[in-house]
């Protein structure tokens, strides 16, 4: 069974025209930000609904039953993970990684990344939801294989992060892999979302400094600070709850 694994639904209403093998998978999860506790899965999924706001039932139907299809995969599935380099989507990446890591099934694993896109382009560290089928297709087929390793390296990443090991976060970052091109200089951006000195984050900094010398407008906010560090990846959500904090505090 061949699965392609993508985050969002964004990118899911455009992958069939490319007309790729496989079933389709969506992630409908933003792990880069709330509450990541729970000894086991069932109580990470009730600790992720109570933090979206919704209902267990919703939360299930919507976002658990995705990952179900991955957990419940036959023996030799091939997962196809089409993420890309920021760290929104490589902190979902992880935790994908560690639900495939952990299935008794013989598995291959690749990834999938923006290669069509130069490091240059400004929409480099988010950018599938702008390529066109052909585009698709030469991400596929420069898809990275991940080794035992890379599967087992992606799985410490997860519980790293999940753990709020920064120090571990930082010493897995410094391992050379094909299959996460761009770790150190993620796991650096998140590392600097907590200051050790007790002043306040990268991205607020940032943000601070847009409403100070640019605007106070929350959308060429969100805008100037995607020109600034798409590096995170930051949705509305994401950069909404950081820009009325800082705003509270002027």
């Amino acid at each position: 069974m061949i699965y392609n694994i993508l985050n969002g639904d964004s990118l899911a209403c455009s992958f069939p025209d490319a007309r790729i093998e496989g079933d389709i998978i969506v992630v409908r999860e933003g792990l880069i930000d709330g509450d990541l506790s729970g000894s086991n899965l069932q109580d990470f999924w009730q600790s992720r609904a109570k933090y979206m706001g919704v209902s267990e039932t919703e939360y299930h139907g919507k976002v658990v039953n995705e990952f179900e299809k991955i957990m419940n995969a036959p023996d030799n599935s091939e997962f196809n993970l089409w993420f890309e380099y920021d760290l929104f989507c490589q902190v979902n990446m992880w935790f994908v990684i560690s639900i495939i890591d952990s299935l008794p099934i013989k598995k291959k694993v690749f990834a999938v990344y923006t290669s069509y896109l130069d490091k240059t382009s400004k929409q480099f560290w988010n950018g599938f939801g702008a390529a066109n089928s052909d585009e698709l297709k030469v991400c596929y087929a420069k898809r990275i294989s991940l080794s035992e390793a890379d599967i087992h390296l992606g799985q410490g990443l997860w519980k790293a992060y999940k753990n709020g090991n920064l120090e571990e976060l930082t010493n897995l970052s410094k391992n050379q892999s094909l299959a996460f091109p761009y770790l150190e200089e993620v796991v650096n951006a998140h590392v600097d979302r907590f200051p050790k000195d007790g002043t306040k984050g990268r991205p607020e900094r940032v943000i601070e400094d847009i409403t100070k010398n640019i605007s106070t407008d929350f959308h060429k906010v969100f805008k100037e600070f995607w020109n600034r560090e798409s590096i995170y990846g930051f949705g509305d959500t994401q950069l909404r709850s950081l820009y009325d904090k800082v705003m509270h505090c002027r």
